[in-house]
């Protein structure tokens, strides 16, 4: 498990359309409520570089190498510059999306080499920076694009047929079943409300909440 020095560091992950964005602000206050700082951030973004590199893998034509490695490098100075700063002050870190996202979509889902994304994982991550929670949306591919349509113009990403999707789903799955102490698996085709209790259930087991 990582050295996260002092603080917590928590990661919300699923396919798009899963509403695990929905749920990070709540989690948020309620580590608030027990007097904790919390940083809530994002991949790819998190730092000005970072945003600015998002932009260009959400919207610019590239093939999966270009994809993977811009995605690790917003990852690289995102680590730097805003995690763990974060977790050596002390501070709950909670993160929508990390590298599961990047085994999940560049890997699963474009079909880029695992060897070469665990190569950049270890780089990157200088070896052993891990989330100590990973709290994993699972929905059905046909749900999330249910949600999906109409919502606004899509990324690179939202606009990827169904078949692309349920092979991001398996990779999270994948993921899942290689560290399953450090994930909680949250059933994401429920009532809002539903999920919520899910989610805090989890990270109380942990526990991360009293």
């Amino acid at each position: 498990m990582i050295k996260t020095m002092n603080g917590l560091f928590i990661t919300f992950e699923g396919i798009d359309g899963a509403g695990k964005s929905t749920h990070i602000e709540g989690l948020a206050q309620a580590f608030r409520s027990q007097g904790r700082v919390v940083t809530l951030t994002r991949e790819p973004g998190g730092t000005p570089l970072a945003e600015q590199l998002r932009q260009m893998v959400l919207n610019d034509p590239m093939d999966a190498m270009t994809e993977a490695l811009l995605v690790f490098a917003a990852r690289r100075d995102h680590i730097k510059q805003v995690i763990q700063p974060a977790l050596a002050r002390g501070e709950v870190l909670l993160c929508d999306r990390f590298t599961d996202a990047s085994f999940a979509y560049q890997g699963a889902g474009r079909g880029f080499d695992r060897g070469m994304l665990a190569t950049l994982e270890h780089w990157v991550q200088d070896g052993v920076l891990q989330p100590e929670l990973t709290v994993w949306f699972d929905l059905p591919a046909a749900v999330a694009a249910q949600r999906l349509t109409g919502a606004r113009a899509p990324d690179r990403f939202e606009s990827q047929p169904k078949a692309f999707f349920e092979r991001v789903a398996g990779g999270y799955a994948d993921r899942f079943a290689q560290s399953p102490g450090r994930f909680a698996r949250i059933n994401a085709d429920q009532d809002p409300s539903a999920v919520w209790v899910e989610v805090e259930r989890a990270v109380r087991a942990k526990g991360m909440l009293s």
